[in-house]
């Protein structure tokens, strides 16, 4: 393998609407590496993914099938796509791919594509229905919940626990309900859009805060950064935020990483309780978030680092992150011709960059 400045490496999840996947800010993290002489491919799982539009910021893209296709049809692409672009380093950064990835570890490195990611294991402890284990092992708080498998043990944890309460999807999607009623519908939205269990969260009213982190696979942090959200879409995403200096933040994510063994990207969602200043774990993202370009823009390129550990290389420590750097998303157009549409539409990849130059 060549070394991580001149890697070809391949970042999925290039979805960037309301509700954006990682994979635009982990590829701009990448991108302000100044000495990165090699390419970024976008993987994503529709040709208007937005991310694959994005001037400047890839030099090829593919379409992956989905998850539920399986690991065999994963590695079936993977493997023709490290033949037709020369991936050696993927970065996932969805949970629905961290499962098939962590389990073909082996076999993407027979194939020359390294990576970095989570043991199964450690996946499966992190998972949100298994939260409250963790927390015991880890030394942390998490609010009472539980999860489910049928609409019935939903009215039973209502009245257990109260209303209003957070009615969670395994892998994505958390909605704040109000009455029974509501949360039988959205247990039952959530099983149909993600499958079961669902989690059922008691509701804690406080201010949010996110941890990026990455782990080295032995216990330890590489870095970590700190934000407080500042502003929400309706879908409850951060649209918003800054760094902050949160040391029982970092603490309990230090905590978390060893407890796991974390290998990779995580974050950690917080929630400070307004009433009491008790902090609880909301919840556990085995993958970067979609907010890690404030990391790198604090001061700690979180994607970056995970690079260098896929390929093999030790980490320089990295220095402490900016308190008090924001970030803010934007909507904006992305105006070109129809090539890259045409080319992803037609063969399932583009691999040029000027065919992405603006109108």
């Amino acid at each position: 393998m060549r070394p991580p400045l001149e890697a070809v490496v391949a970042v999925t999840g290039m979805n960037a609407t309301d509700n954006p996947a990682p994979g635009v800010a982990v590829c701009r993290s990448l991108r302000a590496v100044p000495e990165f002489r090699g390419k970024l491919v976008g993987l994503g799982y529709d040709a208007l993914d937005p991310g694959f539009y994005a001037q400047g910021l890839l030099d090829a893209g593919a379409i992956l099938p989905y998850p539920k296709a399986g690991r065999l049809a994963m590695l079936d692409r993977l493997r023709a796509l490290r033949s037709e672009l020369g991936i050696e380093v993927l970065l996932p950064t969805l949970d629905s791919e961290l499962r098939a990835v962590a389990a073909s570890e082996r076999e993407l490195a027979e194939l020359g594509i390294a990576c970095f990611v989570p043991r199964l294991d450690a996946l499966a402890a992190a998972t949100k229905a298994r939260l409250p284990e963790l927390a015991g092992r880890g030394g942390f708080r998490t609010p009472d919940s539980e999860a489910v498998g049928h609409a019935e043990a939903v009215r039973t944890l209502v009245d257990r626990l109260g209303l209003p309460l957070v009615v969670k999807g395994v892998f994505y999607g958390a909605t704040i309900v109000h009455s029974e009623a509501d949360a039988v519908l959205a247990f039952h939205q959530f099983a149909a859009s993600w499958g079961l269990p669902v989690i059922v969260q008691r509701y804690v009213a406080g201010e949010e805060y996110n941890v990026a982190a990455l782990g080295d696979g032995e216990g330890a942090l590489v870095g970590a950064v700190a934000m407080r959200k500042m502003a929400l879409t309706d879908k409850g995403k951060g649209w918003s935020g800054v760094t902050v200096d949160g040391p029982d933040l970092l603490r309990t994510t230090s905590s978390l990483v060893q407890a796991l063994g974390w290998r990779g990207g995580l974050e950690v969602e917080f929630l400070r309780e307004r009433a009491t200043g008790e902090l609880y774990v909301l919840e556990v993202n085995p993958r970067f978030p979609a907010w890690v370009y404030l990391a790198t823009g604090a001061g700690q390129n979180l994607p970056w680092a995970y690079v260098m550990l896929a390929c093999g290389e030790p980490v320089p420590e990295l220095p402490p992150y900016r308190v008090g750097t924001q970030f803010v998303r934007i909507s904006l157009d992305q105006v070109q011709d129809l090539a890259t549409y045409g080319a992803l539409s037609a063969s399932g990849r583009f691999d040029s960059v000027g065919v992405r130059r603006a109108s």
